[in-house]
């Protein structure tokens, strides 16, 4: 059995690195993230982000907020078993989690069952009954593909060749790549997969340059997604590189160096929140969120993972102020108004966007929850 983390942490005393002894709650989250294993460079950012939520706002109507976290050392089995303990043990009152799809598709299977509120901040899209519980802070995959695959026909791309991580969230992005290049005339050479703990692409690699595309996709996140770049760089390839909102980590930078400069990507507003517009409807609240984590960490937000925790808490919090109007936390009536709220509160702007869930509609997909960025020395610059 993998080690498991818990930590707690209120509104007031909010730190992440120990236990704290604290009395019943008003309201319980249990919050699922990997400290460990190859999505803790993803993980642990969603952690500070987290927090950077509470110290934002640190009560829900004077109400305060248990958030117990727990790590599910980038694993599926175990983040379904965190899920499933803190809603039978803990008794939250909903879910938020975690740094992979596979994970995130796992902690939804235990929310459905249990009928929790999950707030996934992976990219899990789980259509129907099946996803009627959860609702997806990460743009959807075809809203992103879409934005590149529109920058590759403006750019003149003829074809691309795609690699990407041999799990659901490979699977999702090479899906969303095939259905947006067929619109645009564009032709797609390669489905390469490798998985996030392989230390080699070079076979894979070797066909996409024997193809001779005019750009390459990445279907990949964090640190095991600069792999690619670094072996198409080492091979020569000098056309287009792409990647998805997945790979706007610094350590991904840190790893890439120099294979990754001009790779263009898709992201939320946040990361090139001072280059926006100042009519921009995220603009405002990222610049907050830049600086209540400065605040709380003495240092600079330089990702794009953090802030999607933090926007979390945003729609939690904003669907318990209403959802408590109407029944008690704690309690099944509570969580299925949780849910409706969640799923038809009106928007929520945040870092990441403008959140606007349906029942019917519990993905991401406003188009103002997307810009484009390019790579330069080592930073993202706003591609208008």
């Amino acid at each position: 059995m993998k080690p498991v983390s818990c930590i707690r942490l209120t509104a007031i005393a909010a730190a992440l690195a120990l236990p704290l002894a604290v009395s019943a709650a008003d309201l319980k989250l249990g919050f699922i993230t990997s400290l460990s294993g190859p999505s803790s460079s993803l993980g642990i950012p969603y952690g500070k982000g987290l927090q950077a939520g509470v110290a934002y706002r640190p009560d829900v109507d004077g109400k305060k907020v248990e958030v117990i976290q727990l790590d599910d050392a980038s694993d599926p089995t175990t983040a379904a078993r965190d899920a499933r303990k803190l809603v039978v043990e803990d008794k939250v009152d909903a879910l938020i989690g975690t740094a992979g799809t596979p994970s995130g598709l796992a902690i939804n299977g235990v929310a459905r069952e249990l009928n929790v509120p999950f707030i996934s901040i992976a990219q899990a899209k789980v259509e129907g009954e099946n996803g009627a519980w959860m609702v997806t802070v990460p743009q959807s995959t075809p809203l992103m593909v879409d934005a590149v695959v529109a920058h590759m026909k403006r750019n003149g791309v003829k074809s691309v060749a795609y690699i990407g991580f041999s799990d659901a969230w490979g699977d999702i992005v090479y899906d969303a790549l095939v259905s947006a290049a067929k619109a645009n005339g564009i032709k797609v050479l390669t489905n390469e997969r490798y998985a996030r703990n392989d230390s080699s692409v070079t076979g894979q690699v070797l066909k996409i340059v024997a193809a001779r595309p005019d750009a390459v996709l990445t279907g990949t996140s964090g640190t095991p997604g600069a792999l690619p770049y670094l072996a198409l760089k080492q091979r020569g390839y000098n056309g287009k590189i792409y990647g998805t909102h997945g790979i706007i980590n610094p350590d991904f930078i840190r790893i890439g160096g120099n294979a990754l400069e001009g790779l263009y990507a898709p992201t939320g507003p946040v990361v090139v929140a001072e280059q926006l517009p100042a009519n921009n409807a995220s603009r405002k609240i990222s610049l907050d969120f830049r600086n209540v984590y400065k605040q709380t960490f003495k240092t600079d937000a330089t990702d794009a993972f953090a802030p999607y925790a933090f926007d979390a808490w945003l729609i939690f919090t904003d669907a318990a102020q209403r959802a408590m109007k109407k029944a008690q936390p704690g309690t099944p009536q509570f969580r299925a108004t949780l849910r409706e709220a969640i799923q038809g509160g009106g928007e929520v702007v945040g870092t990441q966007g403008v959140y606007n869930y349906r029942a019917d509609h519990r993905f991401n997909s406003d188009p103002r929850s997307v810009v484009m960025v390019k790579l330069e020395k080592g930073q993202w610059k706003y591609v208008p």
